[in-house]
């Protein structure tokens, strides 16, 4: 993949990624993810999403990749569990105490990197003095309650972004980082939103 991955763009300064193209890669994302629990054969957990398992081709179009950790469940028996796979960061409440991966921990995971797509760092940043921002589903769901989710958006992009497009990507992302497992919308219903 000629653009190396997405983390080396929000997290590495590779480049700059305008709003348009983070939406794009968003979409790719939840794309592949459709195919991988939906409409494939055999529903596929990844177990694996994270930033830098997302593939850049030569027109920032998102390639979902690491398979290593993938598991192939069948779609007649519902949301089947494998064992833990997620890295920390991007792991589900319920892996960390199941220790078992499912599409909703999949869903989890996706909606921690549209947080990162949005607000241009990690899902857990060590290096910030402020505690409260320490890790990132917290701290967006806090704007998100005082109505100041623009306060989280990357610096990087400026307003160069279009305000509905950014508050639904970060309040889909939010949705489905949710810590109830059965509270999270499947990958169909964050495309549909």
């Amino acid at each position: 993949m000629p653009n190396g991955s997405l983390d080396s763009h929000l997290f590495k300064g590779k480049t700059l990624l305008t709003w348009d193209v983070r939406n794009k890669i968003a979409q790719g994302l939840a794309s592949a993810l459709l195919y991988l629990h939906e409409e494939g054969d055999h529903c596929v957990l990844h177990r694996d999403i994270k930033s830098s398992n997302i593939m850049l081709d030569s027109k920032f179009n998102a390639k979902l990749g690491d398979f290593g950790l993938a598991r192939f469940v069948d779609h007649t028996k519902g949301s089947q569990t494998t064992a833990l796979a997620e890295p920390v960061g991007y792991m589900a409440p319920e892996c960390i105490t199941a220790r078992k991966a499912s599409k909703e921990s999949d869903v989890f995971s996706f909606g921690i990197v549209l947080l990162e797509i949005a607000c241009g760092r990690r899902s857990i940043e060590h290096r910030i003095s402020d505690e409260s921002q320490v890790s990132l589903v917290p701290w967006v769901w806090k704007s998100y309650g005082n109505k100041r989710l623009v306060d989280v958006v990357d610096k990087k992009l400026g307003m160069n972004f279009d305000i509905k497009q950014m508050a639904c990507l970060m309040i889909v992302g939010l949705w489905c980082a949710h810590p109830a497992r059965n509270l999270r919308p499947s990958i169909r219903q964050a495309i549909q939103v």
